[in-house]
């Protein structure tokens, strides 16, 4: 098993639907947190994370970084979503990182499809 799994419910997205996804670490090191940048290709238009673990985040973020410290069983659970209408189809990318001491250790990147 590698370092880092992470999962996304579903990789064809539409607008105002949930994106959820997972994250599972294995990573045999002390490391801070995880962190999730997400980029829609073609697109200057963001994501917005609502939770992680179950708890809201009251603030629109863009990039997410969830403490080990929230992270039961090295484990945690995010949900967002994509808002704008798109008048083409777009490639997002995710891309999930372990990090420690600011560096990044390992990440996993998927790519979805948003229309």
């Amino acid at each position: 098993m590698k370092d880092i799994e992470f999962n996304l419910n579903s990789k064809d997205i539409k607008p105002n639907s949930e994106i959820k996804g997972t994250i599972s670490v294995s990573y045999p090191g002390r490391y801070d947190g995880v962190v999730i940048n997400t980029t829609i290709l073609d697109s200057n238009e963001h994501i917005i994370y609502k939770s992680y673990n179950g708890k809201k985040i009251s603030q629109n973020v863009s990039r997410l970084f969830i403490n080990r410290n929230v992270m039961p069983e090295n484990k945690a659970e995010f949900t967002a979503e994509i808002s704008f209408e798109p008048t083409q189809e777009h490639e997002v990318k995710f891309r999930v990182s372990i990090i420690e001491q600011h560096k990044e250790i390992e990440s996993q990147i998927i790519f979805a499809k948003y229309s």
